[in-house]
Formats: C-alpha cells, structure tokens, sequence
C-alpha cells in the first residue's frame, strides 16, 4: 500500500527534524537566555513579516492555472494567508516588551528563508510552499515554552505573545496542510518539491538557531 503524501513527507522529514529539535533545545538552554531571547524574535520578524505576502504569491501563481487542484491549492493559501495576518504585529510587540527591536539588516539565514520559497513559486511550482509551511508549523512551540521562558530570563509576559499564539494554533494548522496535502495528491514531481523545500527549510531554520545560540548577537 502506497503512503499517503503528507506521511510520505514526514517520513522524509523525520532525521531533518531530529536535528531542527536538538538545535532548538539548545536555543533555549538557560545560560544566556535573557540576551538571546530578543535576539531570536528580531531574528524571526523577517520570517513572520514574509508569511502572507510569500501565500498571497503561491496563491496568485496558482490561480494562473486551469486545473482543479491550483485551484484547491489556491483557496488554501488565501485561507492560510488569512489565518496568518497581523502576527507580525505580535512579534513586533512582543520585542517592544522585551526592550529591543527588529534588526536593521535581517538576518542572512532568514532572508535565506524566505527567499528560496519566492523562488520555488515563481521558478518551480507554488505547490513547494507547503513543505515550508509543514516545517514551521511542525516546529510549533510547546504549551509551557512561554511561562518557562519568561521565568528563566525575568522579561514580562508580554514578550511572549507570539510564542502562546503559536503553540496554540499551529498544531491545527498542521492537521489542516496534511488533509490538503493528502487530498491534492500531487505527482511524484511535485511531492518531490514539497520533500526538498521541506528539508531544506530544516536545514536552514536549524543553521539559524544554531547560530543564535552560538552568538546573542545573532548573525554570524
């Protein structure tokens, strides 16, 4: 019996996503956490600030196309899009409460990020965002990460917004890209594109992390 897409995916995805894990355990080891923590919400602002403009792209490059499925596909991404709006302005408050703001220059890794889904939209298929999106939303904080974390470096409760709403959203949002996934069945070249930004978004958030717990100062 032939795995389903989205099983498929996770199963690529799996010692790419032990790695992702190790590297954010040590992001958020104790020693140095008060410095580090503003540093890792400037680092993912750009990411955030990404997130719709990069859906409401695959969603136009979609609807360029006749087929059914652009069409689901498309209907996905403006939902998502939806979904996605204003978190920016969480993280923009959350670093206010924490004493600091967002970087002048982005961060390499994340600018990194971002752009190679921007690529893969235009250059390859839009169909290739999902394997981003399951790698973020795969990476959803725990439910007690924000007290923890707010208990270790002594910074208000403010400065954790982002970090609740997201633990308590993407778990669904997860489920969600699994079921479009699933029911899209996209051909083997196309779930192939999903695979590979999919590890490749793994290994560049994990590069990132890794980074920002080598150096508060966030860039290497």
């Amino acid at each position: 019996m032939t795995a389903s897409p989205s099983l498929a995916l996770r199963t690529k995805l799996a010692p790419a996503a032990t790695a992702l894990r190790a590297s954010t355990a040590v992001l958020w080891r104790p020693e140095g956490l008060r410095e580090r923590y503003p540093r890792y919400l400037a680092a993912m602002y750009p990411l955030v600030r990404a997130a719709v403009p990069l859906l409401e792209r695959a969603a136009a490059r979609c609807a360029e196309r006749e087929d059914p499925a652009s069409r689901r596909l498309a209907a996905y991404y403006r939902r998502h899009a939806e979904e996605e709006r204003g978190h920016d302005t969480w993280l923009l408050e959350d670093l206010a409460a924490a004493g600091a703001g967002p970087s002048a220059v982005p961060h390499p890794a994340a600018v990194e990020l971002a752009g190679a889904q921007y690529y893969r939209i235009e250059h390859e298929h839009p169909v290739a965002l999902l394997g981003y999106i399951a790698v973020l939303e795969g990476n959803a904080p725990g439910p007690r990460l924000a007290d923890r974390l707010a208990e270790v470096t002594g910074l208000p409760s403010t400065a954790f917004r982002t970090l609740r709403e997201h633990a308590a959203l993407d778990g669904g949002h997860l489920d969600d890209l699994h079921r479009v996934l699933d029911a899209l069945a996209p051909p083997p070249v196309r779930q192939t594109a999903v695979s590979v930004s999919a590890l490749h978004t793994a290994n560049l958030l994990t590069r990132l992390f890794l980074t920002l717990a080598a150096d508060p100062g966030g860039h290497p």
